[in-house]
């Protein structure tokens, strides 16, 4: 598109910028609840809201108190939950056998939100990272991660988690050829119905390192995930990723972190025009929070900027920790 214009003074661009009513007239892209997916941890426990200290104002919940969180979420609009687990050390394994465990921490609160607030979406995260004694994504032998062998364990969590209740699967430990293992599996199993939003670009990033606290993923970890996880300095690669998943049955695609990687939101969305997200990981999350809580920028605006720029990037959608508050903003809460 090549836009039309007269000559200043004919066209001056401030005209629609003069109050706030011809300002929302003339925007672009807009926010809305609908757009946001909240991530939740969930751990063991009874009327537990832990703090994490290096995000703060995000917690890990136990059960009953993830269920609250989903009916806040449903009360706000916000339509999807996004569930990741916090597991007791004692059930981390080398073959990661609590993962499709039926009734596991992330399982148990999939049938428990269902149960309480049916309407609400909830998505799971397919990756064997909370499970593993090495912290890896993947199963691990002589110091390599295993891509086959860990991709029919994954079958096994992504049907487990089927089983329980889940709407959206949540593959996100970039191994070869798991979506449409998954797919064939959940067709197979009768799950034809539950979706595939695939982590298709997920880059070696550093802002993952809260995330890593959230899970109790950070102790574990030995060496690091660059075999399996994209290298930051690639974009072609981001659009075969893609490409490859959508051949093999993912419903939706995930770029993975977000705001460092808006190109690549852009190149995903202009290439395919599928339902396109992306997910403002813990380490962006925490630069904005722990800016804003110094008084060094304002927090919510900053935090309503960075989410719309998704938006305009080409996102359908967010994985956000900043959800409920953006929601609340967003209904007239604020």
């Amino acid at each position: 598109m090549r836009p039309i214009q007269a000559a200043y003074p004919h066209a001056r661009f401030r005209r629609t910028r003069r109050t706030d009513a011809l300002r929302r007239l003339t925007q672009e892209y807009t926010l809305t609840t609908g757009d946001l997916i909240w991530p939740l941890f969930v751990r063991d426990g009874e009327n537990i809201e832990e703090p994490i200290h290096s995000m703060p104002g995000v917690v890990r919940r136990s059960v009953d108190r993830i269920v609250a969180a989903a009916e806040e979420a449903a009360s706000l609009g916000i339509p999807a939950v996004c569930l990741f687990p916090y597991t007791d050390p004692s059930l981390k394994t080398e073959l990661c056998e609590e993962a499709w465990n039926p009734c596991n921490l992330a399982n148990r609160a999939i049938r428990a939100i269902k149960a309480a607030v049916p309407e609400l979406a909830v998505m799971t995260d397919v990756a064997l990272d909370p499970y593993n004694a090495n912290g890896h994504d993947g199963l691990v032998r002589d110091g390599i991660i295993l891509n086959d062998e860990t991709v029919e364990a994954l079958v096994r969590m992504a049907l487990a988690q089927a089983e329980a209740g889940a709407d959206i699967l949540g593959p996100s430990d970039m191994m070869d050829g798991r979506i449409g293992a998954m797919r064939t599996a959940l067709e197979a199993a009768g799950h034809k119905d539950v979706a595939i939003l695939s982590y298709s670009a997920k880059y070696a990033s550093a802002f993952y390192g809260p995330f890593r606290d959230a899970v109790g993923a950070s102790g574990a970890l030995k060496g690091d995930k660059k075999t399996y996880q994209m290298d930051p300095g690639n974009s072609d690669e981001a659009l075969r990723l893609i490409e490859r998943d959508l051949r093999e049955g993912a419903d939706m695609v995930m770029v993975k972190p977000g705001m460092p990687y808006l190109d690549i939101c852009r190149r995903v969305k202009d290439a395919f025009g599928v339902p396109t997200y992306a997910y403002q990981v813990s380490g962006e999350y925490a630069m904005i929070r722990g800016a804003a809580d110094r008084g060094w920028i304002k927090g919510e605006a900053a935090m309503m900027e960075s989410l719309l720029c998704f938006k305009r990037a080409g996102c359908d959608g967010i994985l956000t920790y900043f959800a409920p508050e953006a929601a609340r903003l967003l209904n007239g809460m604020g």
